[in-house]
């Protein structure tokens, strides 16, 4: 299989602060005479310093990385955006890029004509953009407003329309930066199904996203671009693991998520650890895991049916499961109802049932399990990335893209019908 795209030592240099007539006569002047500027010169920040990769044909690589890591930097380099200032690119193919996406929309003109404007911009020809015309409104879910002049769209409308455009481009080579942080959650699940069935039709395809399942899905291979240099290149999952060993985490984290009710007992921080005690920074699917809600009870009071909940929700706030106390058959109080000052309440989940991706746990501490008045709800309390381990045993794992939960089962083959 050739190669698509093959980056070669590069490194991209931006100037800090001022830039006027003074500094732009000495970069003519040193480009004039060759005189190349030193790398630590004041005022120089390196985004990107000696990247070298490939993406062979038909490779799905997903872009991992902070916030500041290069990401979009890269992108733009291999868009022909912006010049590197040392090394090279080559590309074969036709490319698109869905870095900007609503690139080319004019407020005055209507849903109808923006689409062809649009499509210009990105490279379609006109007859491309007339066969596909019913399938792009279709796809943006504004048919009805379609000859309504864009400046009468919501945010969400014209964010819709511009992907739809985008979205049913056919270059040999596609890059996508965070596309999926557009639209809402229904549309972004059909942004994902549009690049998963670019992804299978054969094309080359660079994609950078913070949604881990997403990545999971979509992508066969992965590279990790820490403060501007490429730290690692693997599997997507192994790159997602890489990635969430980068972030700044520890076991013990204070909840930062929405907070309601009485407070008379409140969860101060959660601590994740392993089966056998240790603090864990991650964790991985089929892993034994506890989850230890530190508390502080601020009113003297008796709650017999105490109960303890912990839900556990997708990225996207889905609901996967929840478990409490009652389920285990297991007291939250001492015998007269009562709770210490502070303690811990420790929810065990043996063999943990998660697919790699991120996720998000809510705890519930109410007066009881059935109509109980709420004393402490936070949402979220905790953000969890689980990157990917053994659940089965194997070394396999289904892909992300058939569902977040993991379930132990046989099969056997009968000779009877």
């Amino acid at each position: 299989m050739s190669l698509a795209i093959r980056a070669e030592n590069l490194s991209k240099r931006y100037r800090l602060g001022e830039y006027g007539r003074r500094s732009f006569f000495r970069d003519w002047t040193n480009k004039l005479l060759r005189r190349p500027e030193p790398d630590d010169s004041p005022g120089s920040f390196w985004a990107l310093r000696d990247i070298s990769f490939d993406v062979l044909q038909g490779d799905v690589l997903g872009v991992l990385g902070h916030n500041g890591a290069g990401k979009s930097t890269l992108l733009k380099i291999l868009s022909a955006i912006t010049a590197p200032t040392k090394g090279c690119v080559s590309i074969k193919g036709r490319m698109a890029s869905l870095l900007e996406v609503g690139t080319g929309f004019h407020m005055d003109l209507s849903g109808r004509d923006n689409v062809f404007l649009n499509g210009a911009v990105l490279g379609m020809s006109r007859r491309e953009i007339q066969a596909k015309f019913d399938e792009i409104v279709a796809f943006s879910g504004v048919e009805q407003f379609i000859d309504t002049p864009v400046k009468r769209y919501s945010s969400g409308m014209r964010v819709r329309l511009a992907f739809a455009v985008a979205a049913h481009l056919e270059p040999e080579i596609l890059i996508a930066d965070e596309v999926l942080a557009v639209g809402d959650a229904a549309f972004q699940q059909r942004c994902l199904g549009q690049l998963g069935r670019v992804s299978q039709s054969g094309r080359t395809v660079l994609f950078v996203s913070h949604n881990a399942a997403a990545v999971s899905s979509l992508c066969k291979r992965g590279i990790v671009l820490d403060h501007g240099r490429l730290v690692f290149e693997g599997t997507q999952l192994e790159a997602l693991a890489h990635y969430s060993r980068l972030q700044p985490t520890s076991g013990i984290r204070s909840v930062d998520g929405t907070r309601s009710g009485s407070g008379e007992i409140q969860v101060t921080s959660v601590e994740l650890r392993s089966g056998s005690g240790e603090i864990l920074n991650s964790v991985y699917a089929g892993q034994d895991l506890e989850v230890w809600m530190h508390f502080r009870r601020h009113v003297q009071g008796r709650w017999p049916g105490l109960c303890v909940r912990l839900h556990v929700a997708s990225e996207h706030g889905d609901p996967l499961f929840a478990h409490f106390n009652d389920l285990s058959h297991t007291a939250m109080t001492d015998a007269d109802g009562t709770v210490p000052e502070s303690g811990t309440f420790v929810c065990r989940i043996p063999k943990l049932p998660l697919v790699p991706g991120l996720y998000s746990l809510e705890s519930v501490i109410s007066t009881s399990r059935r109509n109980g008045s709420v004393l402490d709800k936070i949402s979220p309390a905790l953000k969890l990335t689980v990157d990917r381990g053994d659940f089965f045993g194997t070394g396999e794992l289904p892909n992300p893209r058939f569902g977040a939960a993991l379930v132990s089962a046989s099969w056997r083959r009968e000779e009877r019908e």
